[in-house]
């Protein structure tokens, strides 16, 4: 069917919500509008659904929840009764309509006659894995867009282990969603009804207590905290979303006492009013908590993502001046720190392991090699550090101590199986206590870090191409770098390539070796002085991302050859 008949289709049906009724007309003399919101069903894949919301087949709206949904409920169908019975949780961010597409999910579910537990109000994406976990459901939906600009809303599945829904389960899913073709056809039952027999519950604080409770555990050394947690300040933002609520209670229960939230950022916000994007990736989202910090002398800013799984930092420099942490960093700062202690208190297992994703730093790996512990790479996605996870505790073949991806997400401990920013919150502000009693604060650590392992620099750079066009032009750059792909960057050799996607190792010298990993459309340049280069599209915005890692005996060196990089690059792009 070709976009005109679908919208025809949308424009025909006399029961549209009135709210999308009211943008269709306003967009039916604007072709290429509508043309890009219903050309294609917006993408739905191992991730979820991500996308902007309003009107049309290629659009995050109740009609797409819906068939989303749908999809999940014949699938679990298929599944003996006492498994389907087991329900699914839904959490829900501080967006628009968020709450509107949870319960809708949920009505959609109950017609099925599946049970769900729906969450009173918004809750970090890290509590709805853990729900999962310690309500025994059998899968977990959540509403977020997590970091992306407020026009934006997504929907993620997760399994009964808490991590997202693995590959096999969710390429079954969206097979059964493609089936639910027709959008206005969806059965949904009363909530009112469902409430009344209990298909759907509202669940609260019971899950915020059992969840903080294992919060708590995240400390490793209490005593240093209950020293240094009085006096250390500390500035937290989790800029409009999901953090503010179960972040000051880990914090205050893990014994920081002097610690204070951005005012402004501290109410939930659709609009996310004080950021032009929510992300603490992005310096900009920064800035209130840095006004803040001046004003009270703050050693630590802290900002978390609207559905509390990413986190990013800054750190008060002797200038006044905050110096901001890439993912990386935080991650070599946690990770050392967490093998230190664990070392000092016998604590750390011989079959301890890392897990990180193949576009994050060298640096963590070089920190895990110093304390005889295994580093593990998989692809890009939280998933894959929770099917290893799962993996250990089948096996024994490794106790998992850590896991991050360069993108600010992290995880301590494994009763979440996705990143988690409350438990990071936590592990970071004691880090930077143990500094703190030493007269240092987390920058000095990084520092003393660099000069033991290595200068360290990596970067992403993220190409967005928005709309059908953008769709083909990230498909041509993929193809440009596995067709004619660079012998070189910069005047450095490349010796190796590899691409996920074929599952093949190419070495310059003509051996082919095999990944064993899944497959994945990511390609990995390794470099003749030990730098790497990785190019992959977004699976869930329209971005082409490009991750450099270098490595030097000085800051300036690393620096420099990552620019150099950085230039090779979009040089390479413009041929």
């Amino acid at each position: 069917m070709n976009w005109e008949k679908t919208y025809k289709k949308w424009a025909d049906y006399q029961g549209l919500e009135e709210s999308l009724r009211k943008e269709l007309n306003e967009l039916k003399d604007n072709n290429d509008a509508l043309e890009d919101a219903f050309y294609a069903p917006l993408e739905f894949g191992t991730a979820g659904m991500r996308g902007v919301i309003g009107v049309g087949v290629n659009r995050m709206n109740i009609y797409t929840v819906r068939q989303a949904t749908e999809g999940l409920a014949l699938f679990m169908d298929t599944l003996d009764d006492e498994t389907k019975k087991r329900g699914v949780a839904i959490s829900f961010d501080s967006r628009h309509h968020s709450k509107d597409f949870a319960h809708e999910a949920a009505r959609v579910l109950g017609a099925h006659g599946i049970p769900s537990y729906v969450f009173e109000s918004l809750r970090p994406t890290p509590e709805l894995s853990f729900t999962v976990r310690n309500l025994h459901t059998y899968a977990g939906i959540m509403v977020t867009a997590s970091h992306n600009p407020k026009q934006y809303n997504g929907y993620k599945i997760y399994g009964e282990d808490g991590g997202q829904m693995p590959p096999e389960e969710s390429n079954m899913i969206t097979k059964f969603v493609r089936q639910a073709s027709d959008l206005f056809g969806i059965k949904v039952a009363d909530e009112k009804e469902l409430l009344k027999n209990n298909l759907m519950q509202i669940i609260g604080s019971e899950v915020d207590q059992a969840y903080l409770a294992e919060v708590k555990k995240v400390t490793i050394d209490q005593q240093l905290v209950a020293k240094e947690g009085k006096t250390m300040k500390l500035i937290f933002s989790p800029l409009h979303g999901t953090g503010a609520m179960l972040g000051e209670k880990a914090l205050q229960q893990a014994g920081f006492a002097n610690f204070t939230m951005v005012p402004e950022q501290a109410k939930a916000d659709p609009e996310f009013s004080t950021v032009k994007k929510p992300n603490p990736e992005d310096p900009a989202a920064f800035d209130l908590s840095i006004a803040l910090g001046k004003k009270e002398d703050a050693d630590l800013l802290i900002a978390v993502d609207p559905d509390a799984d990413r986190l990013g930092a800054a750190v008060r420099q002797p200038s006044g001046e905050y110096q901001l942490l890439t993912g990386n960093q935080i991650a070599a700062l946690m990770l050392d720190y967490i093998l230190t202690a664990r070392q000092e208190n016998n604590k750390l297992p011989k079959n301890a392991a890392v897990v990180k994703s193949i576009v994050s730093s060298e640096f963590a790996t070089a920190i895990a090699r110093n304390y005889d512990t295994q580093m593990i790479n998989v692809l890009t996605g939280f998933k894959f550090i929770a099917e290893q996870i799962k993996h250990f505790e089948e096996t024994n073949e490794h106790t998992f101590v850590f896991g991050f991806e360069e993108s600010y997400g992290y995880l301590v401990r494994p009763f979440v199986r996705d990143k988690d920013a409350i438990q990071s919150l936590v592990m970071l502000a004691e880090v930077a206590a143990y500094y703190k009693e030493q007269g240092k604060n987390l920058y000095d650590g990084l520092q003393a870090l660099f000069e033991k392992y290595g200068y360290f620099a990596e970067k992403t750079i993220a190409l967005t191409f928005d709309g059908v066009e953008g769709a083909q032009e990230i498909k041509d750059l993929m193809t440009k770098f596995r067709k004619n792909a660079p012998t070189s960057f910069a005047n450095v050799e490349v010796v190796a390539m590899e691409d996920f996607l074929n599952s093949e190792k190419h070495a310059k010298n003509g051996k082919v070796s095999p990944i064993a990993l899944p497959k994945s459309n990511v390609l990995k340049y390794l470099l003749a002085d030990g730098s790497w280069i990785a190019v992959r599209p977004s699976g869930t915005e329209p971005k082409i991302k490009f991750y450099v890692g270098t490595q030097g005996g000085s800051q300036t060196e690393s620096l420099d050859k990552r620019q150099a990089f950085e230039d090779a690059i979009n040089t390479f792009i413009q041929k």
